[in-house]
């Protein structure tokens, strides 16, 4: 829920209401549970072998695994753009380094962000638990503020037609479409929470948590701990009672643990467009540029001032810069998992030292990206490629869960035709989405 709170949440979809008011609110609820199904999925497989779910796709088809491999490699290359994004916050609320220009300065709190969250994770003795904390209180945080912000009358005497608008009850549209917004709104329907190569994340983090059966398989820990540890073939629950009760528990864990993240994040999400439909729209200010996080510090300051609009904009630069955070640990733990999987000859070095090695190469690589453009098209682009793993995901799966591990689990594990026909709506739409994106861009 709280990585959800970046790119999606914070900008695009504030800068498509405060653009074009509540012409495109009705496809925010739709999108946001368009994601449920994948996650339940990518859960599903990970509660019942203990894998990572990019070692269910390698399993399924090696040539398969070895091309998300590479999508999900280039579509992180440009992901320092949300500490530039985060930058553009603290550059607008302290301008320093006095005299530098908006550019600079994003650039300097974005590089220093990244120093100070690297030494954190370096000195931390478990990495999982930095994150899981860290996002907890910047997730409490962010919709603490945001409903105060929402309660006040200026906020209020908008809602009944924000609710009309969230149900497709709307005039004509207030400008006419901008072609260059295409991408936006496809990155705002398909990254509502957690799109692209992000949902995989997921799956990690189920492992960390040591969840079922992957209670068997070590973790990647901090300088003190344990090298990861997996086995050949993996592990399946036992065909016993014992078993089909305690699955049955798990079932209900992740059903529950993936809605709290898609209904809190859809929260979070009506929230920030309530806000920029009451606050932003009506005078015209879009969050883009150097600005991207700057023109929403009005959501607190029209609760508490000048103070507001400064915890606005440490709050935002908190929630972007730690999504760089998040990506940095989650992206090296998949690249260290994919790299002892494909090349048996990398189990030489640990789990934990292939980790850190990706760490630094992927800072080095962000840092780097930062410098190519404004943090907007830099996330735009992440998310263009991000997308083509959204299309493949479902049937991915599908055939993953349903037709490779399906007959191998007892008759109790095996996920149900209800589910199969979820996961199957979701790649219809978002092939539809991706043929019209093709036909109109």
């Amino acid at each position: 829920m709280a990585l959800a709170q970046g790119s999606g949440e914070l900008i695009w979809w504030p800068y498509l209401i405060a653009k074009y008011g509540l012409t495109f609110l009705v496809l925010l609820i739709p999108a946001c549970l368009l994601q449920y199904p994948m996650t339940v999925e990518i859960g599903r497989y990970t509660l019942l072998t203990g894998e990572s779910i990019f070692h269910g796709f390698i399993r399924l088809h090696r040539g398969f695994g070895i091309l998300l491999w590479i999508l999900m490699s280039l579509s992180f290359l440009w992901f320092g753009a949300f500490a530039s994004a985060g930058g553009t916050a603290m550059a607008a609320l302290t301008h320093f380094p006095p005299g530098w220009s908006p550019r600079g300065q994003t650039l300097f709190w974005a590089y220093s962000t990244i120093a100070i969250f690297l030494v954190a994770i370096l000195l931390s003795r478990m990495v999982y638990t930095l994150i899981e904390w860290s996002m907890k209180i910047v997730a409490i945080t962010t919709v603490a503020g945001l409903l105060w912000a929402c309660l006040q009358p200026e906020v209020l005497q908008t809602i009944p037609r924000f609710f009309a608008g969230l149900f497709g009850m709307t005039g004509p549209p207030p400008r006419p479409w901008d072609r260059n917004d295409n991408t936006k709104l496809l990155t705002a329907i398909t990254f509502a929470g957690l799109g692209g190569f992000w949902i995989l994340f997921y799956s990690y983090w189920l492992r960390d948590k040591g969840s079922a059966m992957a209670e068997h398989i070590g973790r990647i820990t901090g300088l003190t701990g344990k090298p990861e540890t997996i086995t050949a073939d993996g592990f399946l629950p036992e065909a016993s009672a014992q078993s089909a009760a305690a699955w049955r528990q798990w079932e209900r864990y992740l059903s529950t643990d993936v809605l709290i993240g898609i209904l809190g994040n859809l929260a979070t999400t009506m929230m920030t467009c309530l806000l920029a439909y009451a606050l932003l729209f009506p005078k015209g200010l879009v969050p883009q540029d150097y600005e991207l996080a700057v023109v929403q510090s009005r959501f607190f300051e029209v609760s508490w001032g000048a103070f507001g609009r400064t915890l606005f904009l440490i709050v935002a630069a908190a929630f972007l810069t730690d999504t760089w955070l998040v990506t940095a640990d989650a992206v090296s733990r998949m690249q260290a998992d994919i790299v002892t999987i494909l090349f048996p000859a990398g189990k030489k070095f640990t789990g934990r030292q292939w980790y850190y090695f990706f760490l630094a190469l992927l800072t080095v690589i962000t840092s780097l990206t930062m410098l190519l453009d404004q943090p907007g098209p830099l996330i735009l682009t992440s998310a263009a490629i991000g997308f083509s793993g959204t299309i493949l995901f479902p049937g991915a799966l599908y055939l993953l869960n349903y037709r490779f591990l399906a007959p191998q689990l007892p008759e109790w594990a095996r996920p149900s035709k209800e589910s199969a026909w979820r996961l199957i709506l979701s790649f219809v739409i978002y092939f539809g989405l991706a043929m019209a994106y093709l036909w109109i861009g």
